[in-house]
């Protein structure tokens, strides 16, 4: 079924090792919102490598779930689009080991078809007559804006600050604002709906992307053999197709 750290050491991503115990039932996945389609992606081929097991997936801005998760929200798997918020699950128990780095990813700016603001630059995004949505600072598309900020000088007058990089570029594909600043897949993933705009400042605030098992889950199993098809070949193979970095 698809729906939609004590230790703050990290690990490198490794193929995956085999899976010890029985993999079967249901789990639940808390991912970062700009992991929506490589992950529908991935939880389809891993119900056909293991048949009796079936994924409920959680879309969400990475801070909205390691709130939810804190607060008491059942997950098997926690994956997050930077590792601050991966590290604040971690601090309150709810990580089992140490969290695997699996993919990067980096900002780009997304405009309506043909760019008719004819925006250039990240510079651009400081005049006010273009309408400019940004995530919230405490996502983690909103702190690598706030960082390029921070780096060029830069102040963008946003007209609203959202909470997950799905829903800015959804202001942007409807409409709403002129221009917006996404991950450079989810710019990919809506095809011919924006323009992207690349600037060279992006690479200096490049996002990573930590996943774990959850130290509450039910069935760790599944849990386990979900996060390592995540890191292994297949994983890598549907993230690099998805415009995803290695780390």
């Amino acid at each position: 079924m698809l729906a939609g750290c004590s230790s703050p050491s990290v690990t490198s991503t490794t193929d995956s090792a085999p899976v010890e115990g029985t993999v079967g039932g249901e789990i639940t996945v808390f991912a970062a919102a700009s992991l929506r389609a490589p992950f529908t992606e991935l939880g389809a081929r891993f119900h056909v490598e293991h048949p009796g097991t079936s994924i409920e997936f959680s879309f969400a801005g990475s801070s909205d779930l390691a709130a939810q998760l804190i607060a008491g929200a059942p997950a098997d798997v926690f994956a997050s689009a930077d590792t601050n918020n991966m590290i604040k699950v971690a601090d309150a128990g709810l990580v089992a080991g140490d969290p695997t780095d699996f993919a990067t990813n980096t900002l780009t700016i997304v405009t309506a078809p043909g760019n008719p603001d004819n925006v250039t630059s990240f510079a651009d995004l400081a005049n006010p007559d273009v309408l400019t949505v940004i995530c919230a600072p405490q996502v983690p598309c909103g702190a690598a804006t706030a960082s390029v900020e921070s780096a060029t000088g830069t102040d963008i007058p946003a007209v609203s600050e959202e909470s997950s990089v799905t829903d800015v570029l959804g202001k942007v594909t409807s409409g709403q604002a002129d221009a917006g600043l996404v991950y450079v897949t989810d710019a990919a993933g809506a095809g011919a709906a924006v323009t992207a705009v690349p600037f060279e400042e992006s690479s200096g605030a490049v996002n990573t992307y930590p996943i774990a098992t959850s130290s509450t889950t039910d069935n760790p199993d599944t849990a386990r053999a979900f996060t390592e098809f995540v890191t292994g070949p297949v994983g890598r193979d549907v993230l690099a197709g998805a415009g995803f970095a290695t780390p």
